[in-house]
């Protein structure tokens, strides 16, 4: 069971005071964090890729380039790359690179994207959303899979016996598929045989997710690989600190204000305290909480869903640094261990 953070590096006006810090000063701080969770023990980080001005990463390869030297263990991935709207042989190359600078602890976790910023900057038609992922995600299985590519399709021009370089440490360079929930996304990924990522944000019920984690194992079966042997991660947003009510007024403000901007963007209805609350329940979204509590849900979640790795979407909107790597520390020293050994005990039972 792997257990690690994802951020989008927000830059949301305060809610406090209304100030926005710059784009340099939080890149700095992600970087700060990243370091943090290599050193209590974290297994996984990722950075999402965004093109707008509340959001910093709109590079995550660089941001994690940054960090590689700094850190020894943690693994490197993006949640996500929006690759409908990307050159996969340029998303090939930066990860490569970035497993070059990490020594063999690069990934890449790729989605269609919830927000479309991306598709007119990059000239990408938005009427063309399915089929410029199906056919980017083939370019890249193949760029995954050898040094000198020949490739046709509809949308990038064609590549004929041309070789693809750097070349990763790891053979194959690790190529996720994220998903928010389609059924879609899930017998895709399974069929290809690659690693599935459930994003467990909004109104939802992690437990529901169950379905699609058994599309996808289904779906890998059918295709011939060993679904037993392919991992599930889940993506969700949460705050750990010391006592359970402290972590939800803590991460409340930010949550509010970012998820009613969304709201106002999307036309859904305001975002309340009431709703919050309850997503921090047993059965809601927001893994919030002390140690004990968080633990205790994403153990759930293993146990009903599947999932082989967990990653807290924290922050979420701007949070103060010093409460940010907090939450990261007790993920790392409190709740990671007691994840594991509960889960490694579960197993043992379960054989």
């Amino acid at each position: 069971m792997e257990l690690g953070i994802s951020t989008f590096v927000e830059t949301t006006p305060d809610a406090f005071t209304g100030e926005t810090m710059s784009h340099a000063e939080r890149l700095r701080e992600v970087v700060e964090e990243i370091v943090l969770a290599d050193q209590v023990g974290l297994d996984v980080y990722g950075v999402g890729e965004h093109h707008r001005p509340d959001f910093a990463a709109s590079s995550p390869a660089v941001v994690m380039a940054a960090a590689a030297p700094l850190t020894s263990r943690i693994r490197l991935t993006s949640a996500v790359m929006i690759l409908s709207s990307a050159d996969p042989v340029r998303v090939f190359q930066d990860f490569a690179t970035l497993d070059g600078l990490s020594d063999g602890r690069a990934e890449i976790m790729v989605g269609r994207g919830s927000f479309t910023e991306s598709f007119p900057l990059f000239g990408c038609d938005l009427k063309d959303y399915e089929t410029l992922f199906e056919e980017k995600l083939d370019l890249l299985m193949k760029l995954q899979q050898s040094e000198r590519v020949s490739w046709e399709g509809r949308h990038r021009p064609a590549i004929h016996n041309l070789g693809i370089y750097p070349r990763p440490v790891q053979q194959p360079l690790p190529v996720w598929i994220a998903s928010a929930g389609s059924p879609e996304s899930a017998v895709r990924a399974g069929t290809l045989g690659l690693p599935f990522a459930l994003a467990m944000i909004g109104p939802v019920q992690p437990l529901d997710f169950a379905s699609q984690a058994k599309l996808y194992k289904e779906a890998a079966a059918r295709a011939g690989h060993d679904s037993s042997r392919l991992p599930v991660a889940a993506h969700a947003h949460g705050f750990i600190a010391a006592d359970t009510r402290k972590a939800m007024e803590q991460f409340f403000p930010s949550t509010y204000a970012r998820t009613n901007v969304r709201a106002a963007e999307k036309g859904l209805p305001p975002y309340h305290r009431t709703d919050y609350d309850a997503a921090c329940s047993l059965d809601g979204a927001l893994y919030v909480g002390d140690p004990e509590r968080v633990a205790d849900k994403i153990i759930r979640l293993r146990k009903h869903v599947g999932v082989t790795r967990f990653l807290l979407h924290v922050p979420h909107g701007t949070m103060p640094h010093a409460e940010v790597m907090e939450a990261i520390r007790l993920l790392g020293t409190e709740v990671a261990p007691r994840v594991r050994e509960e889960v490694a005990l579960w197993e043992k039972n379960n054989l």
